[in-house]
Order: C-alpha cells, then sequence, then structure tokens
C-alpha cells in the first residue's frame, strides 16, 4: 500500500497549493490512500467544515489535526459529525470527535489512522504513550489491518523519537507534525516502522512557520506589534512523506519525503 501523508496546511496558501496539486501528485506517486494535517488550515488557526469539505474535494482521504483544533469554534459540533476529521486521541475524556478510525482503500485494504498529541513543552494532555497502548491492545497490524499511521503532533523532537521507537513493529508509520519544518530524519526503524520526526507544512516557506515575518520579528526584538498573527500568502510549499508497506505485514518498505513548489519544492 502507498500512503502520502502531508504536514499542517497553513491558510490559504496552502489550501491553494493543494488545490492545485494534490491529484496530481496522488497519480504520480500511485497512491492509495492519504491523509493531511489540516489544524492550522482557517487562517493558521484552527480548521472549518467548508474547509473539510474541500480538502476532501481536492482528494484528501482523512484529516488529522492538534492543539489549534478547537480555534474555531463551529469545529466543536462538526466533528462530531465527521468520522475522517481525527482530533488527538489522548485529548482529555470527553472531547468530541474520534482520535483514530478505520477506513478502506478503494482497493479495499483496510487502514487505520491515529492521531496523537506531545505533552513536552505543549499544554498537557493525557500521557499519549499510555492511550495509544489502548488501541494497540485491540488493535494489531497484520492480516486485517495493512496499514497503521500515527500523527504524533509534538513540540519536543526527542517525545516524538520516542514514540516511534515506543511502536516500532507494531505501526506502519509514525510521522511528527506542529513543527512546521521538515526534517531530514526520514528512515526505517529496526523493527520495520516508518518514521519521520516532523512532515514540515504545507504554507509559504518566506517566512516564519507560515506567519508572516514582520510582527514576530517585531516580538524577538522586544517591540510590542500592531498586527496581529497571520499566514504568509505567497506560494507555498506542499510538504509530506510517501511510505509504501508490505501488504502481507504491514511494515513499511520506504519512506520518501516530499517537497513540492514554493521556496523548497524540487
Amino acid at each position: 500500500m502507498r500512503v502520502l501523508f502531508l504536514g499542517d496546511i497553513i491558510g490559504r496558501a496552502g489550501r491553494k497549493a493543494l488545490q492545485n496539486n494534490l491529484k496530481e501528485i496522488k497519480q504520480k506517486y500511485q497512491i492509495d490512500f492519504t491523509i493531511i494535517n489540516g489544524e492550522n488550515s482557517a487562517g493558521g488557526f484552527g480548521i472549518t467544515e467548508d474547509i473539510c469539505r474541500d480538502i476532501y474535494s481536492y482528494g484528501g482521504d482523512v484529516i488529522t489535526t492538534g492543539n489549534h483544533l478547537w480555534d474555531q469554534k463551529e469545529i466543536v459540533d462538526y466533528i462530531a459529525k465527521d468520522g475522517n476529521l481525527l482530533k488527538p486521541y489522548n485529548f482529555p475524556e470527553g472531547t468530541p470527535g474520534l482520535g483514530f478510525n478505520i477506513y478502506k482503500t478503494a482497493k479495499d485494504e483496510s487502514i487505520m489512522v491515529i492521531n496523537l498529541i506531545g505533552n513536552v513543552f505543549m499544554k498537557p494532555d493525557d500521557n499519549p504513550f499510555l492511550k495509544v497502548e489502548e488501541i494497540m491492545r485491540k488493535h494489531r497490524l497484520g492480516s486485517d489491518l495493512k496499514f497503521i499511521f500515527v500523527d504524533f503532533h509534538a513540540e519536543a523532537t526527542s517525545e516524538k523519537v520516542a514514540m516511534g521507537h515506543h511502536l516500532d513493529g507494531r505501526v506502519s508509520a509514525v510521522v511528527g507534525t506542529h513543527q512546521h519544518i521538515p526534517t531530514a530524519d526520514g528512515h526505517i526503524l529496526p523493527g520495520g516502522t516508518a518514521y519521520q520526526t516532523d512532515a514540515g507544512m504545507c504554507g509559504d516557506y518566506n517566512s516564519i512557520i507560515g506567519m508572516n515575518k514582520e510582527p514576530i520579528l517585531e516580538r524577538f526584538l522586544g517591540m510590542k506589534s500592531k498586527s496581529k498573527f497571520s499566514p504568509a500568502l505567497g506560494e507555498a510549499t506542499l510538504c509530506g512523506v510517501v511510505i509504501e508497506s508490505d501488504l502481507e505485514t504491514g511494515l513499511a518498505k520506504t519512506i520518501e519525503p516530499i517537497k513540492i513548489g514554493g521556496v523548497l519544492g524540487k
């Protein structure tokens, strides 16, 4: 199975790049299933029902999220109705929405997508390592599940690397989001799990992690900025990974980073 994962969509620039390029990317890489982190897609903060529908129409199958999920208040009601829009599974009990789900590809192969959020340098939630064990005790990679993908939305690289090793050999892939910078460590762990610390963002890289530079620079210089943070609107680079798995074991054969368009694109 070939799975495409794209990192955080940042505002209008990221959405436009997705609309213009996703179908071609899927054809080029012969993608069976597409997962996209959409938590920054609405003006850099959160996601809306309309944006979810747009991402599905462009070719996305599942949308993962993170700490900005609730920034657009309308999503609280909507997420309970949309099984393809995931929240981090280790959000507190009673939070609306699903933290993982099982889907079918066009070839009728089963894939599980799990969304987790980190605790280090972030607002603390339930322990992601213990919470993911709840899932792993009930679901096993192999004959029924052809692929298990984990989006670990976390700040600390050490926490992400630890999660990769914690799940090595039990899931197909663990890929990090949230930092908005694509890391160069995509590889297959000893047990057969594909891993990359951060997929990067789908946004304008002539920016400070997707946002217009000026107000952020002013803050770093100790000035009071009069402008709110807003997404940069130049041409976006779509950043992510393509993972190919073995259909018998569900473990990864390859992980290939992609950077398309904009400042970083090939």
